[in-house]
């Protein structure tokens, strides 16, 4: 390999790489700047999402009761009447116009878009999404759409979050970071549930456990807690305490539960998809389909008006036992019913509200007949399951059903309960009703955390010890005939001293090169390469290291060298990375028993 001039600097191979020493975390001093900045998208997403509640009972005012106001109204006291089944349609209509004209990403429920900016937008949202995005969800869910506010403010937290990430010099990762900063202090401010926000960003947004995206979140979760006395109140969302003394078997009737929710899970899921197939065989343009979901809604809306907009009084009236049965299944199968072609319409709302009243219902049903004598706890069970299984997050949907009624001691049977339901999920369903839109659009998400082996290893442990070299006193001619005369040579060679130290390395390419050239056929490898010219790693450095050394040099042999004296210690080549993969990989496979009866008897 040519000489470098003399007054060249050593080229950077690392592509702005830096090595570290071994350590628990990669997190540096930059989280630091990410948390100043989170406490200003936290405050943002506390505020949008009050700007979004009152927008909705706006519109909810004004369309139904003739009022002016932002004050929370209920549409259990709306009349049956030729104008409920009229209103949903023509909210549909305009939301079908807003995402034609305007951006098609206002379009769902909100949480699929955020995923999918994260994955594959490199976290960049455009400024028509957070202001569309709530104005059309305030208009669906006003106009009696049977959805609930927390998907759209995710979706306007993130935008919030990232459109403030996109002034700076930032990474993706980084905008990352501050989008679902955004989203989680947006569902805090709404439901004041600063833990399941958390817990939330890491199930289903963050993709990753990092010092570096956990601590921003969880900071603007907190700045979004201590702003909510002051734009929504204190205390929790639906206030409550349970005196439920179960028997012994008690957490098996709560293993019941999950089960039970589990299944419903699955089923809403799996019709959900089959609605909206029906749509998309419909042949007319997308732009009308929430207009014909509205329709369904002003049906259902004659039938039982409580089904229609977000519903938090019937998920108050489950958990305080105010409703009674025949209310309960009549809410259950029309709210039911609507949702599923509302929101395969592909109109605007969030399916969390939803989903805690279908899994509040059906617990609230099942507790009939549950120990306990109080059908409100397992209806807050059922709704912890449903929500745990539905959207594949069962830590979420444990701390979001203790935070929003404030009692802890139900902690162990709503974890009971939500495990279940997600066990149950898991294995009916290969994806959740969250990744299933995405997955249709193309794009495959493992939902799955693992550390990478790549982090985990050193170069010392994949290196190969034994490694073909050229001495430096070889001469180029020497060095051309060897490449010449070798049916199967390696692509590069290093080559070392007396002392075993590296000088260089020596390619096929250089040989070729060298040819021409036969002034140069007397002259030893210790004239013609450099040291300098060399991307090099330390037995220490973690394979991911070496991987990204490859990959930003494009040479697929990487010598290993002592950081002290220069010696050559080994190399690595690519395939040694796909082997240590294949290690990783029959760790998962490998299932043979090591205690046997025969090693135990030879124990003996």
């Amino acid at each position: 390999m040519a000489q470098h001039p003399p007054n060249n600097r050593p080229h950077d191979f690392t592509g702005g790489l830096s090595r570290r020493e071994a350590g628990d975390f990669t997190t540096d001093r930059r989280v630091l700047l990410l948390v100043g900045m989170s406490i200003i998208v936290g405050t943002a997403g506390a505020f949008a999402a009050w700007c979004l509640v009152s927008l909705i009972a706006l519109v909810t005012n004004v369309i139904w009761f003739g009022e002016i106001g932002i004050q929370p109204a209920s549409l259990a006291a709306v009349p049956r009447s030729l104008w409920v089944v009229l209103v949903p349609p023509l909210g549909g209509l305009v939301i079908g116009l807003m995402a034609r004209f305007g951006s098609e990403k206002i379009r769902g429920h909100g949480i699929p878009e955020a995923i999918e900016a994260i994955l594959i937008g490199g976290s960049r949202m455009s400024p028509k999404v957070a202001v569309l995005k709530p104005l059309s969800s305030a208009i669906s869910i006003g106009t009696g759409g049977p959805f609930g506010a927390e998907g759209p403010i995710i979706m306007t937290g993130g935008a919030i979050g990232s459109l403030f990430a996109q002034f700076f010099h930032m990474s993706a990762a980084e905008r990352k970071t501050l989008l679902v900063a955004g989203a989680a202090a947006g569902m805090t401010a709404i439901f004041g549930s600063p833990i399941a926000a958390v817990m939330l960003a890491v199930e289903l947004l963050l993709f990753e456990w990092k010092p570096r995206s956990f601590i921003p979140v969880a900071v603007a979760a907190c700045v979004s807690i201590c702003w909510r006395p002051l734009l929504f109140g204190t205390g929790p969302l639906f206030p409550t305490h349970f005196q439920v003394i179960l028997p012994w078997w008690g957490i098996f009737a709560c293993a019941a539960m999950g089960i039970i929710s589990g299944l419903q899970s699955g089923l809403l899921t799996t019709l959900l998809y089959r609605i909206e197939d029906l749509f998309e065989a419909l042949p007319i343009h997308w732009m009308w389909w929430p207009m014909l979901g509205g329709l369904v809604i002003g049906l259902g809306g004659l039938i039982e008006p409580r089904a229609m907009g977000v519903g938090y009084d019937i998920i108050d009236g489950l958990l305080n036992n105010r409703l009674l049965a025949p209310a309960v299944m009549s809410i259950l199968l029309v709210k039911t019913v609507i949702w599923l072609f509302a929101l395969s319409s592909g109109t605007s709302g969030g399916v969390l509200a939803p989903l805690l009243i279908f899994g509040g219902a059906l617990g609230w049903l099942v507790g009939l007949v549950m120990p306990g004598n109080d059908p409100g706890f397992w209806a807050l069970l059922g709704m912890a399951a449903m929500m745990g299984g539905t959207m594949r997050a069962p830590l979420t949907g444990t701390f979001f059903a203790m935070e929003i009624t404030g009692d802890v001691s139900t902690l162990v049977p709503l974890l009971a309960a939500t495990v279940v339901a997600y066990a149950v999920t898991v294995l009916l369903l290969r994806r959740s009703i969250l990744t299933e839109k995405i997955a249709r659009r193309g794009q495959h998400i493992t939902r799955e955390y693992g550390v990478d082996p790549f982090e985990l290893s050193r170069a010392r442990e994949i290196m190969i010890s034994d490694v073909d070299t050229l001495p430096v006193a070889m001469t180029v001619g020497e060095a051309c005939d060897f490449f010449a005369s070798q049916q199967k040579t390696h692509r590069i060679y290093p080559v070392v001293d007396a002392t075993g130290r590296l000088a260089g390395v020596v390619s096929r390419a250089d040989a070729l090169l060298w040819q021409g050239n036969p002034d140069l056929a007397s002259q030893t490898l210790a004239e013609n390469v450099t040291d300098d010219s060399v991307p090099v790693g330390h037995p220490d450095d973690t394979v991911a290291f070496i991987a990204d050394l490859m990959l930003s040099t494009g040479d697929g042999r990487i010598p290993i060298v002592d950081p002290a004296s220069g010696k050559l210690c080994g190399l690595i080549a690519r395939k040694d990375l796909l082997r240590l993969r294949s290690s990783y990989r029959s760790a998962e496979l490998d299932r043979r028993p090591y205690l046997t009866a025969g090693a135990r008897s030879k124990s003996r």
